[in-house]
């Protein structure tokens, strides 16, 4: 019941990190128009994402656009887009990979099979919370870097999609963590299993002259 449990809680915090994976691909919030020093005009505000760019008038009117090419992207944006698709696709792999190994399922009858079905669920989470960490704080650290340029007049802050994205990277590899780490004492426990043979099934007897 313990197992099944931690398998529960894996289901759900991979679910999570899906969700908020799907949040940063989708919505452009990824970087924002900052309103500090001499950028004090706050009629419209500009945010950017994966996609598009945004631009939010103070009335709460909002034209969006999509970039009008892939080359003139900068290279984490492209590097971002490729690395959160295969997030959403490796998460979504490993979650039916744990539901058909987890303990509260009875898709695999081999009970043997389940923790390494489990363990490399575990994997799959652990590398998507990666790829969705790894862009977002590649993001984030140019923003960081431009906003701080004195030369850059026009500056940007961290989106919610940063943050989102760092909390959802977490909760991936927390719940691949979980796995990992319970599969391999599971695994580990019953693999020293002892084998008794009765008197009946001994080693056949030799014949003496």
């Amino acid at each position: 019941m313990g197992n099944a449990g931690i398998h529960i809680v894996c289901v759900a915090l991979g679910i999570l990190g899906l969700v908020a994976a799907i949040i940063c691909c989708a919505i452009p919030k990824w970087r924002e128009s900052s309103f500090t020093g001499q950028n004090i005009v706050t009629a419209q505000e500009t945010t950017e994402g994966l996609w598009m760019s945004c631009v939010v008038q103070s009335t709460g009117q909002q034209q969006c656009k999509a970039y009008d090419s892939l080359l003139i992207l900068s290279s984490d944006l492209q590097a971002a887009r490729a690395m959160i698709i295969i997030c959403c696709m490796l998460t979504v792999i490993s979650v039916l990979i744990l539901f058909a190994g987890a303990d509260f399922t009875t898709c695999v009858e081999n009970e043997d099979a389940k923790p390494r079905i489990a363990l490399t669920a575990g994997i799959g989470l652990i590398l998507a919370g990666l790829l969705l960490i790894i862009p977002v704080s590649w993001t984030a650290n140019n923003i960081i870097r431009d906003f701080n340029n004195p030369l850059n007049p026009q500056k940007m802050e961290l989106g919610a999609c940063i943050f989102i994205g760092w909390a959802g990277g977490v909760l991936l590899l927390l719940g691949g963590g979980l796995l990992c780490c319970f599969s391999k004492m599971r695994s580990g426990g019953s693999g020293g299993t002892a084998k008794y043979y009765s008197n009946s099934a001994s080693a056949p007897s030799k014949n003496y002259v």
